[in-house]
């Protein structure tokens, strides 16, 4: 399961969510909060640098699942 980033003020952390991403949608839970992480903003947690400029910024679509 991907872990994410998240504003706890809008998804709970602990939270397990569905991640739709254009072609890609997967499951990820939300273990981490970040100063830059406010609102309707997450942050993936990928292994590395070139597979986070590889992502890059794009909008999402976030369903909470449990």
């Amino acid at each position: 399961m991907r872990v994410i980033a998240v504003d706890p003020d809008v998804i709970p952390l602990y939270s397990i969510v569905e991640v739709k991403a254009g072609e890609t949608t997967f499951t990820a839970i939300a273990l981490d909060t970040g100063a830059a992480i406010q609102g309707k903003i997450i942050d993936l947690l990928v292994t590395d640098k070139e597979t986070a400029y590889k992502w890059g910024r794009r909008q999402v679509k976030v369903r909470v699942i449990d």
